[in-house]
């Protein structure tokens, strides 16, 4: 059995509930015997949680195999947590915690015949997006299956684009570091040049204090040669 007939399947099964306990509530009010119908009643129970739980085994199934998109999936458990709901409503009116069960948020019955006698729409169908209307479960799975190619191959290009980005970055680092050394030669070059001025000035001031000294040695004896002309001088 599908999904979708399971599904439609609980919902009958539900509403079939709803009318046996109000059919065992009227004969309680009139003195008759619900011995039977209690009977059919928790077999019926019994068989509505087992679906539901069908349902969502396979669900989770569908989901995990990637067959559903996340937003059919998710629409797809509000349906089952609705039937899960109207379950134990049914069971607290059963054991008459509750006088009457509550209809479900989404009217779960719908899968069942409406008060005018017309057939609704099943809700597993319900709400579907333009792309998937009309098409059978085959080529929802085929169609999502492209999808997801589609995602892989935006995923690939991506790691392309992100791959391409990590080499240029590794050749920007290469040559900042091939600019650092240069730099680095640059800076020592500089700090060899910037010793050799350094020696250099320390040369030309010695040069210039020797040819002081030099000079003044001149002078002296240029006076002594002419201190001793003068003394020499006859009177």
């Amino acid at each position: 059995m599908s999904q979708l007939q399971n599904y439609d399947a609980t919902c009958r099964l539900a509403q079939e509930i709803a009318e046996n306990i109000q059919e065992r509530n009227r004969q309680q009010r009139t003195g008759g015997n619900p011995a039977k119908i209690n009977m059919t009643l928790r077999a019926s129970l019994q068989k509505l949680k087992q679906n539901i739980a069908q349902l969502r085994e396979g669900l989770l199934r569908a989901s995990s195999s990637r067959r559903l998109m996340q937003s059919e999936a998710d629409r797809r458990q509000n349906l089952i947590d609705d039937l899960l709901t109207r379950e134990k409503q049914l069971n607290a009116t059963f054991k008459g915690e509750i006088t009457e069960a509550e209809p479900a948020r989404s009217t779960l019955m719908a899968g069942g015949a409406g008060a005018s006698g017309g057939v609704a729409a099943n809700p597993w169908l319900i709400n579907e997006s333009e792309d998937t209307k009309g098409l059978s479960f085959g080529e929802i799975k085929q169609q999502q299956q492209r999808v997801i190619e589609a995602q892989d191959a935006g995923l690939e290009a991506l790691a392309a684009v992100i791959s391409r980005q990590k080499i240029m970055g590794q050749e920007i680092g290469n040559e900042l570091d091939e600019q650092n050394e240069i730099i680095d030669d640059i800076t020592h070059l500089v700090d060899k040049t910037d010793d050799r001025i350094r020696n250099e000035t320390r040369r030309v001031k010695l040069v210039e204090t020797k040819s002081a000294s030099c000079g003044m040695m001149v002078v002296i004896v240029l006076l002594l040669i002419a201190i001793i002309v003068v003394a020499a001088w006859p009177k």
